[in-house]
């Protein structure tokens, strides 16, 4: 029986590891090709409240637990954006704004959150019902999926990181993000 046992783990191991090496295949040769976005972003259904299901880290975020992103359309026509995350047991917001650069699909858009740096964030999956969405900068070293819901089913999840990973994102830089803390 622990022969057989040690026998799966192996075959296991083995096809795990094949898996990874051709996603990573796919994201080298992804990597080369322009970033594609999604053809349409209605914007009305894009606001609202997002949870960070997981990300590539960065220093903005490091040590947040809880992160999510509201969008609403302002007066001017610009996206009004307000990140929050619990750090250290204190509720952190950052307020910014957004304006489209896309105007034909509305899936581009420069994010501002401190003055003169804006930042490309780039909608390159997006749930026909709006539950879900890919964003990433096409650097391809910025990477988020969001959900409308804290937690993503792990079906869901696993087609958004093979999609990321087929637009070139090394999928191994991706950190889920802590949405409950007890």
């Amino acid at each position: 029986m622990q022969v057989v046992i040690k026998s799966m783990k192996k075959e296991i191991l083995a096809a795990s590891a094949l898996v990874g090496i051709g996603v990573a295949i796919i994201a080298l040769r992804a990597k080369n090709k322009p970033l594609e976005t999604v053809k349409n972003v209605n914007l009305e259904k894009y606001q609202g409240k997002w949870y960070e299901i997981a990300a590539f880290p960065q220093s903005f975020e490091k040590g947040c637990t809880c992160t999510t992103a509201e969008y609403s359309l302002g007066d001017n026509g610009k996206i009004e954006i307000k990140n929050s995350c619990i750090k250290d047991g204190k509720t952190k917001v950052a307020t910014g704004k957004a304006s489209v650069a896309d105007k034909k699909t509305n899936a581009k858009l420069n994010v501002t959150f401190f003055r003169p740096f804006s930042g490309k964030y780039w909608i390159i999956a997006l749930a026909p019902d709006y539950s879900y969405t890919v964003v990433g900068h096409p650097n391809r070293k910025y990477l988020w999926i969001l959900g409308r819901k804290p937690k993503m089913d792990s079906m869901t999840y696993n087609h958004l990181v093979l999609q990321a990973a087929n637009k070139g994102f090394d999928i191994r830089k991706l950190v889920k993000t802590v949405q409950d803390i007890a």
